[in-house]
Order: structure tokens, then sequence, then C-alpha cells
């Protein structure tokens, strides 16, 4: 290739739910040549693409990472498995696909934490812009988009009834979880749109890949950043063919996720100096904050026996049941394999005196056994679950390298149930659910309560069941926390604090998590930070 082939004006490290949106809007204009490194698979595969196709990749090395994290000690030691995307679209790709902003608080708390233009009035337009919302535009959504937000088809009368029972139980009625308000109850829209997963690389990415400026390389694990006197020159990056390099004469953009981009940056000689002496990566600048701060919502379930055939486990359960819903999805692109099996939730507070929800309750049209590194493991009978999500939890953990090698997996510890408070919110979660399920509404549908079990009642039982099956929820964020001084790495503007040309534009710069699914909110951080950048291109001019 002639060298100026492997020079650009921006390069993006990873192809997943920011690094799409980056690339694409990096490239809208033709006027900048823009690379984008993803280490994983295109999307071909077609369970990626199928809104309950998701159980098909929970587990699938081939396009997911299957992280592992070490030993929580709050959870008796147990691991926690933590499924990412390893394809274009990353994790947004194999998610649940649930559409959740937030509260506005959680922003304007942001912006309270030193991370200027963050409050919620400054990212409410980036959130309009991305959305095209099937029910039309208002105040609190957009039209015209690439991201498809939709409601849901044939949730089904399992769904219809938690709804019911929510009310029935005290909670109100709420149409709009993105809308005036985040707390009640109701059902969710998602990232889909005709029984298809609208994951990033479908609203950002495939409309952008013919364009004639954008470089997709699938298969380029990004090793290192290069930085020369204080400024990010280039990407180190290995594909089946050996190590290269790709040079940037503007930015380099990390978005490698909460445990892609710290692992990058340390690799680059940027994070804890005593860690990076150890390994013996040269310390390009000492930053301890770098793979800090890693925190999740936790959750567990509150699963019952179900008293009709109208759960997912009796889909799993029964080929002519799994045939008839392969010729429904083939032909009509209806019925259960239209919808991802979560239609409904609700949002509540542990404690009438907090000023917003910290619960989150799922309502899964399935109950399982276990769900791990080996797959999803539902009932043999027919069963559904009640999932209480703490929503604003006191725990931090930490992303760290193991080896210099950087394709070895890094470190990953969490510090669920770090406080009483951690343990009492989950604690009022379960005794909640069962509240709801106790409603007239859904009470017909219950044999009884499988897990942990109606003999589970007192706090010291309560606890010790969390410890043993509470899980991660799958939503970390925080690692490159956004802010100033030294527990945060990047500025409000998503630059590197002190390298030049370098942000990290991705989960991980969330300061505070938000209250709700992760993946809506990654997307207006791209949308931002990408309106970032070119304002400074222009500014540059």
């Amino acid at each position: 290739m002639p060298q100026d082939a492997d020079t650009f004006d921006y390069i993006v490290t990873g192809a997943g739910s920011a690094g799409c949106v980056v690339a694409s809007r990096l490239s809208e204009s033709g006027q900048y040549r823009v690379l984008l490194l993803e280490a994983g698979a295109p999307d071909r595969y077609p369970w990626i693409h199928i809104p309950l196709g998701y159980h098909k990749l929970y587990a699938n090395p081939g396009y997911n990472w299957m992280f592992e994290s070490e030993p929580v000690p709050q959870l008796n030691n147990r691991t926690s498995y933590q499924p990412r995307g390893k394809m274009l679209g990353g994790t947004s790709s194999l998610n649940g696909m649930i559409y959740m902003r937030g509260t506005p608080a959680d922003y304007d708390e942001w912006r309270q934490r030193n991370c200027e233009g963050w409050g919620w009035d400054t990212v409410l337009p980036y959130f309009k812009k991305a959305e095209d919302q099937e029910r039309g535009p208002d105040a609190f959504h957009g039209t015209g988009g690439p991201l498809r937000v939709s409601d849901q088809p044939g949730r089904g009368e399992l769904a219809e009834a938690f709804v019911e029972a929510c009310v029935e139980a005290g909670i109100p009625r709420n149409p709009d979880f993105n809308g005036a308000q985040q707390e009640g109850a109701g059902f969710y829209q998602a990232t889909a749109r005709g029984g298809r997963r609208w994951s990033a690389a479908m609203g950002y990415l495939r409309p952008a890949k013919g364009r004639p400026n954008l470089t997709v390389a699938t298969g380029a694990h990004a090793t290192r950043i290069l930085i020369e006197d204080g400024r990010a020159t280039g990407v180190q990056y290995k594909t089946a063919g050996g190590l290269r390099t790709a040079h940037a004469r503007r930015e380099v953009v990390a978005s490698g996720g909460v445990y892609g981009s710290p692992q990058l940056l340390q690799l680059s000689g940027l994070g804890p100096g005593d860690l990076l002496q150890k390994l013996g990566i040269p310390v390009v600048r000492a930053m301890p904050a770098v793979g800090a701060n890693l925190h999740d919502h936790f959750n567990t379930y509150c699963a019952f026996r179900c008293t009709r055939p109208v759960s997912l486990n009796d889909l799993h359960a029964s080929k002519p049941r799994q045939l008839l819903a392969g010729l429904q999805y083939v032909f009509q692109r209806s019925g259960p394999l239209a919808g991802n099996g979560l239609y409904a939730g609700a949002f509540v507070r542990s404690d009438a005196r907090l000023d917003r929800p910290d619960l989150q309750f799922n309502m899964f049209i399935w109950s399982i056994m276990d769900r791990d590194r080996t797959g999803i493991k539902p009932h043999p009978f027919s069963g559904f679950s009640i999932s209480p999500v703490h929503l604003r939890p006191d725990g931090r953990g930490s992303v760290r390298l193991k080896s210099p090698d950087p394709l070895a997996p890094p470190e990953i510890r969490f510090n669920f149930l770090a406080s009483a408070y951690d343990v009492e919110a989950m604690m009022a979660g379960m005794r909640i659910a069962r509240k709801i399920a106790q409603q007239a509404s859904l009470r017909p549908y219950v044999v009884h309560e499988t897990m942990p079990g109606a003999d589970v009642t007192s706090d010291e039982a309560l606890i010790e069941d969390l410890r043993k099956r509470g899980v991660s929820n799958l939503h970390p964020v925080g690692t490159c926390r956004m802010g100033t001084g030294t527990d945060a790495v990047v500025d409000s503007r998503l630059k590197v604090h002190g390298v030049r040309h370098l942000r990290v534009i991705d989960a991980s710069v969330m300061p505070q998590i938000i209250a709700g699914n992760t993946n809506a909110p990654t997307i207006m951080i791209a949308e931002k930070g990408s309106d970032m950048i070119l304002q400074d291109a222009r500014a540059s001019a």
C-alpha cells in the first residue's frame, strides 16, 4: 500500500455503540478521511439481527468477548460473567435493545461534577438527533435520526398483567419512560423496527460504509496508541496479516468501551504508574484514574412458576413451538422471535424520601436456573421473572492490565453490595417484586415462587440470597471518567488530560451511572462527542 494509504485525519478504535456513531459523523461531510478499527467480526451472523437472537450470542466466542471478573468478596467470592459485543455494533449487536435514557437529574448531576455542558438541557438535543421515534416527534423525542426506536410487537398477556399488577400495587402508570417523568410502570420501547434489531452498526455504519473517505477494518485489534511529544499521532493494530500502523493527522478516538478503552490507554503508557512499571510498559503519563471508577447496576431475580404455557420457557422446551415461531418470523416478522422477551418494567423509589427512582423492575417472560459463560439455562417448566435492579450503587471497582499482552483480557474488579444502602435497596426491591406478583392481575399466573423461594423472608435470608444469586446487570460504566483533577481521565470535551489530539468517547466517560439501560446514553455521548470534534476542527481551520 502507498504510505499515504495508512494516514487518516481521524482514527477510531472500536466499532461499538459509540465508535459507529463517531466514525459515521466524522466521515459524513466527506471532508475527512476516517479509519474505524474493530477487533471483532462483521455483523453478518443472522441471529444478530433477530431480536430474540441475543440468547444465541450470550456465550458465543465468535461474537462475544466473554469477559469474567475477578472474584467479588461480597458475592461469596463468585466471579461475574461480562458478555460484550465482539463485532460491528459492539454490545448494541447483542444487548436486550431497551431504549432508556435515565432521568434529567442524572445529567444535571454530571454537570455539577465539573462536567460542563453535560446537563439535561444540553444532552436532550443529542438524544433527539439520534432518534427516529416511531410515535413521532414531541418535546422529548425526535424523528429522522439513525437510531430507530419502536414499541415492541406482540408483548403478550404476562406483560399486560404485570403492568396492571404494578398499578394495583400503587405504582402509577407511565406511557413513556423517556418522557416527562421516569417513575411508574409501563411498556418498554426497543431499538428495533419491523422485527429487526437496530444496532449502532445498522443505524450509523451501514449507511456510511460506501463513503470513499471511510475505511472500516474488522479483525483489526488496536494494541497501542502512538504518542509523541505529548500528542497522539496514530495507532498500532494487529491483523491476521501481522502488525500494522496507521497515522492520524488530527485525532485518535478511543471507543473500546468500559473495558477496552482503559486497557488500550494503559497499554499505551497512560495509567497507574506503578502498574505500568511492574508490567514493563513505559510510562508516558501517570494517570491513576485510568481504569478506576468501574460501577454497574446490580440485580437479582424473583422467579415464578407459571400456571399457563405462555412463557418463553415453553418455546425453549417445544420443537413444534420453535418451528411455528420460525415460520411466523420468516413470513410475517412477527411472533416471539420479533420481540426481546422483555416488554414491561417499572421505576420506583426504594425509600419515599428519595428525590427520584433508584430501582428498576424488569418483567421477563421467562425464568432461568442460571446464566453464565456456558449460556442461559431456562427452567424446564413455564415461568416468568421480576428482576429488581439497583440503579444508584455506591460500590466502585476497577479495570487494570493483567499482562502487557494486548490480546489478554483485563483484570475486572467489581465492588457490588459495597454499602448498607446498596444492600437495603436490593432488599426493598425483592420485597416490592413479591408485592407486585401478589396482586390480583398477576396472581392467576403464579403457581409458586421458585427463586429465591417463599421461605426466604428475613433480612438475613434475603441478604444471603443476594450474595448467592445476585449478578451484574451488564451496564458497566465509568473507567475513563469525565471531570477535572487527578480522579478524571477526560475533560468535558472528552479530551484525555495531558495528551493532545486524543479523546475517549464511549460509556467509560460517564462520571456516574444513569438510572436505566446504558446504550441510548452511550449513543448520545458519541453524538455530542462527534459534534465537539467537528467544532474544534472548524475552529482550527
